[in-house]
């Protein structure tokens, strides 16, 4: 693998160090104290015999300070980001390290010989030493730093030669408080911050680290001068949520030229090095209006760290996001398999740049092949197996329907049985909501795939089988948002099939946080029914609103500037999609996910139906495919009849099935 330069890294101070240095401060403290209270000539602390007392003085209270730190861990902080509550614990260990050498001091021969004055004079020279030595330290990783304290901060339009793009934070003074301190710190960071934008009216005027409040969230407006400069605007929480940014403000915001950015998330980590602190461009699908999810990462690690770990899938959309998140959790190694040497490449070059000390294999293997799959389960012993691996694409697979079979239904099947054979502790498979009420292959054929995992399950003994079941992912490939974005940037016009076509949204990192979050609660269960996992994606949101609104991320107006054309459904669509079946009821909730499972229904596939089915797939009879799906579609959900178009199989043919009650 090809080397990725890393630079070098500033130079650092170990806690051994720490304590060495803060023991001397000590020791000197106390000396000096004693020769300013006494004003002893050089030749006294050379001669004279008292100044052993003294210096045994000052060696017992270094000793007894250096004990209490060893307790106390006070030097354990990052001196270079020293707060005003650690300097207040620093104070606090050097009170209770001077109570301490009273006691011992007045005990032995009461403490004749000891000015008092001595006592007060060290402990003062004692924190303006250590005090002192963090802000050396300070100034030494951020030279401006005693610039801006006398200057009061920058003025408007002043910026470091090194630090050539103005920086606007907009977010609460708790928030902005812990990124400015990072920033200031940080010499590679191109941002300077130059104000803040607060939500609170009452803080405009203050500053802080030396950085003014120039207004308050919704009122303050940039300047709109053509030869301006071009800011970077760090949003500290969602834009569209939490400050009710519109799209139409933003898409001006950025017709300008700004930068709009956002602190990383845990699963962003892996292009920085795990800085928390570091910040990400907001991509423009996080700025439709939907409901953002927030989990707690706990569990999810707990499920993920230290264990083995294989994807199928894994150069995907959503594999190659799983393999980030669990590398960013943890785990022990991570096996990426997928047929595509392109995508394979691209994801392990990612993590292996991101998590150069995490073991791990890439895989070229297709899910089809029965007895390659089982071959690398069985050498890899994972932990846990993510199955990502799909056929997802609505016409493409409604025009190859055999294929569909295959790779969702068969591979499927391969992946669950090898993962039995060799004990997996757990199994999850990535479905979506086109299996419910399918109105097309492809959503019949991840149907299948569910009920061949559910069946799996009544006999899979030591491993524990679910499906995790969610809408569109925005971002994804040949997902609706970069097309409308494509579209907009060749200048229109935007294509939506239907006026009235609704679907669920989520980004590609929340629905795998989802999808990690519902397998750590079903190993966290661990449930003896075979379950199915449905992800509370919010709202459905119109497609047409979101190619409005995507125009006006742009700058641009819908009707005026692009105009938005419809289509028609295409074979297999429907105006509406849904996460939970009729013939399915909701038992359990948590957080974000819902358990559903079948009622009144076999909801099973079985081994001779499964090998009947692939052997009828590698005929190409497509006609004679889509009904045999449909039939076993239709007794999964208990559905009687099946109305069968008179194009079915044709090339350009309705493939999708009216069963058990009418399409919306």
């Amino acid at each position: 693998m090809p080397h990725r330069f890393k630079a070098p890294a500033r130079f650092g101070v170990t806690d051994a160090t720490k304590f060495a240095l803060h023991v001397g401060v000590l020791f000197v403290a106390f000396l000096a104290a004693y020769e300013i209270r006494r004003a002893l000539p050089l030749e006294w602390w050379l001669t004279q015999s008292d100044a052993i007392r003294v210096l045994g003085w000052a060696a017992l209270y270094a000793g007894i300070g250096g004990a209490v730190e060893l307790v106390a861990k006070t030097e354990r902080s990052a001196w270079r980001y020293t707060s005003l509550g650690e300097l207040l614990a620093l104070a606090r260990s050097l009170v209770a390290a001077m109570a301490l050498f009273l006691v011992l001091v007045f005990g032995l021969d009461r403490g004749l010989q000891l000015p008092r004055s001595v006592l007060v004079l060290a402990l003062l020279f004692s924190l303006l030493g250590l005090a002192g030595l963090r802000l050396c330290w300070r100034l030494a990783h951020d030279p401006h730093l005693l610039r801006r304290s006398v200057a009061g901060g920058l003025k408007a339009g002043e910026l470091h030669a090194a630090r050539n793009t103005p920086l606007l934070v907009v977010g609460d003074m708790k928030a902005a408080d812990a990124h400015l301190r990072h920033l200031l710190a940080d010499a590679r960071s191109p941002h300077q911050p130059v104000g803040i934008i607060t939500p609170n009216g009452g803080e405009v005027g203050l500053r802080l680290h030396g950085v003014p409040v120039l207004g308050m969230v919704g009122e303050w407006r940039l300047p709109e001068t053509a030869d301006g400069p071009r800011y970077a605007i760090l949003f500290l929480d969602d834009p569209v949520q939490a400050w009710n940014v519109s799209p139409a403000r933003i898409g001006e915001v950025r017709k300008a030229g700004h930068t709009l950015l956002r602190p990383r998330m845990l699963v962003d980590l892996a292009a920085t090095d795990g800085d928390p602190q570091a910040l990400k461009e907001i991509p423009l699908e996080e700025f439709l209006p939907r409901s953002p999810v927030r989990l707690d990462p706990a569990r999810v690690r707990q499920l993920v760290q230290g264990k083995r770990v294989l994807v199928t899938g894994a150069g995907g959309s959503i594999g190659s996001e799983i393999c980030r998140q669990v590398a960013a959790f943890g785990c022990g190694h991570l096996a990426l398999l997928d047929h595509s040497e392109f995508g394979l490449f691209k994801i392990d070059q990612e993590i292996g740049q991101a998590y150069p000390h995490l073991t791990r294999r890439e895989i070229i293997c297709d899910v089809r092949d029965r007895r390659r799959v089982s071959a690398w389960v069985s050498q890899e012993a994972p932990d846990i197996i993510f199955h990502a691996a799909a056929l997802k694409h609505v016409p493409i697979v409604e025009h190859h329907p055999a294929e569909g079979v295959l790779t969702n239904v068969i591979g499927t099947w391969n992946v669950a049985e090898a993962a039995r054979e060799a004990r997996v502790p757990q199994m999850v498979m990535i479905s979506t909501d086109k299996a419910v009420d399918p109105a097309n292959v492809m959503g019949a054929t991840k149907r299948l795939a569910e009920a061949v995992v559910r069946g799996l399950h009544d006999q899979a003994g030591d491993t524990a089988f679910s499906v995790v079941r969610f809408g569109n992912v925005l971002g994804s490939a040949g997902s609706v948002a970069p097309i409308f974005q494509d579209q907009i940037r060749r200048g229109g016009p935007v294509t939506v099939t239907h006026p009235d076509v609704e679907r669920y949204f989520m980004t590609i990192p929340e629905a795998v946080q989802l999808v990690l979050h519902a397998t750590a609660e079903s190993a966290a269960r661990e449930l003896s029914r075979p379950s199915v996992f449905v992800l509370d994606m919010g709202e459905p949101v119109k497609i047409m609103d979101m190619a409005r609104n995507m125009i006006l991320l742009h700058g641009l107006q819908p009707d005026v500037d692009v105009a938005i054309t419809f289509t028609g459904l295409r074979p297999g669509e429907k105006l509406m999609e849904e996460l939970v079946d009729t013939s399915e009821r909701v038992v359990a909730r948590l957080d974000s996910v819902m358990e559903v499972v079948e009622h009144g229904a076999s909801a099973v596939v079985s081994q001779d139906q499964v090998e009947a089915l692939e052997a009828l797939a590698r005929t190409g009879d497509e006609s004679e495919v889509c009904r045999t799906v449909y039939e076993h579609v239709a007794r999964l959900r208990g559905s009687s009849g099946i109305d069968l178009p008179s194009e079915v199989g044709g090339a350009n043919g309705l493939r999708a099935l009216n069963v058990g009650r009418k399409r919306r």
